[in-house]
């Protein structure tokens, strides 16, 4: 089986977590990617723990998939290898500040001038333009940047780290990923492709798609703890009497009603639509919570249809029987004949996609293998190994 995106080659120089999420999505889906790694600058996800037989689970989820030649591009020899791959690939994703790539001779203007077709994506944390274009940041100043975090979290303790990296992955891999296949479909027609600018902030921005609305069209600042959403109303979690917390978000009176009867106060259900009693309603259905452990919670709503549903760990998600219908976790090889666990392609295809092939390989793990087939004889990789171009 080959998958939707079979016909793509993708060569992949971004590092971290944005760029190699986003083309673990197009691995997944069965493009051919191909990163270029340094021989002697370490990417910090390969260490990050925790680690399953000496690998970064990290890397090895985000990298599956990937072939990997490690070039030393400060070298003339090795920039002249990714010219001449460029001639063969539809893709090039990048994630370094911006200039480095044009410093390097492998910026769009000078890529498109091999191949025309070539759509060139870059992302980073505020743009190819700006006052911000050449500032560091991470996935917290983005979100803080974005106007995001200053309506999450709690109005007493301000806002929370998130669990997931927001900006990283909406903001920069899946908006990277959109991008890119728009451009594809676009050069179907025009023959031609295009550079894609892809910032982390901008697409954080995006994000706050209806509070800022609000803010926009009637000038409604938003805040934390202030509208239906961000815990202004009973829409929220609630602790149970061992400490646990499920999920309300029993919005429409057809979910409230029996969310109210499951826990023996039907009379609540005509506060919630009401913004002047929220705050009672809140407390109300929080003593109503904690007269129950988390499991007699679970047991009363498993069978109420009231969009009520507990906070699980990532064990407790793992064994859920919806995901495991879904099949979210997949057994990847790892090359030595053994497997790991790791989170499966999201997407369902009516015609399937590829079984994984590998699990993140080791840095130039395939550099014979790819020089190979631009022609190189042995001997020829061998001195270029020799040179410390290639590792």
């Amino acid at each position: 089986m080959s998958g939707p995106l079979a016909s793509l080659k993708v060569l992949d120089f971004s590092t971290l977590l944005p760029g190699p999420f986003a083309s673990l999505m197009l691995a997944d889906m069965g493009a051919e990617v191909l990163r270029i790694e340094s021989p002697t600058r370490m990417d910090l996800l390969r260490v990050l723990p925790p680690h399953d037989q000496g690998t970064s689970a990290s890397h090895a989820y985000l990298n599956r998939n990937k072939r990997s030649l490690a070039l030393d591009l400060k070298k003339n020899e090795a920039l002249e290898i990714v010219r001449e791959l460029v001639k063969d690939y539809d893709i090039v994703l990048e994630q370094f500040r911006p200039g480095v790539m044009e410093r390097l001779g492998l910026g769009y203007e000078a890529l498109k001038a091999i191949n025309p077709r070539l759509i060139y994506v870059s992302i980073t944390g505020y743009g190819q333009t700006g006052p911000y274009k050449d500032r560091a940041g991470h996935d917290i100043n983005y979100l803080a940047l974005a106007g995001v975090a200053s309506h999450t979290g709690r109005r007493d303790s301000g806002p929370l780290p998130l669990g997931v990296q927001l900006a990283d992955v909406a903001g920069g891999s899946l908006h990277a990923v959109v991008g890119l296949l728009a451009a594809v479909i676009a050069r179907q027609h025009s023959g031609v492709g295009q550079s894609l600018d892809v910032s982390m902030t901008d697409c954080s921005f995006s994000l706050n798609a209806m509070a800022g609305a609000g803010y926009l069209a009637c000038g409604v600042e938003p805040d934390r703890e202030t509208h239906v959403l961000n815990g202004g109303s009973f829409y929220d979690y609630y602790r149970s009497r061992d400490g646990r917390w499920m999920s309300v978000g029993s919005l429409e009176p057809a979910f409230m009603q029996p969310l109210c009867e499951a826990l023996g106060r039907p009379e609540l259900a005509a506060q919630s639509l009401k913004p002047e009693h929220q705050k009672a309603l809140k407390l109300a259905l929080q003593v109503e919570f904690e007269k129950r452990s988390f499991a007699e919670l679970r047991a009363l709503f498993a069978g109420v249809d009231a969009c009520v549903e507990p906070v699980l760990s990532l064990s407790e998600a793992v064994e859920h029987p919806q995901l495991k219908a879904r099949e979210l976790v997949s057994q990847v090889p790892r090359g030595d004949g053994s497997t790991q666990a790791q989170i499966a392609c999201p997407l369902k295809f009516s015609k399937g996609l590829p079984a994984p092939r590998h699990i993140g390989a080791a840095v130039g793990a395939h550099s014979d293998e790819v020089l190979a087939e631009l022609g190189m004889s042995a001997q020829r990789i061998a001195e270029l190994r020799q040179a410390r171009v290639v590792g």
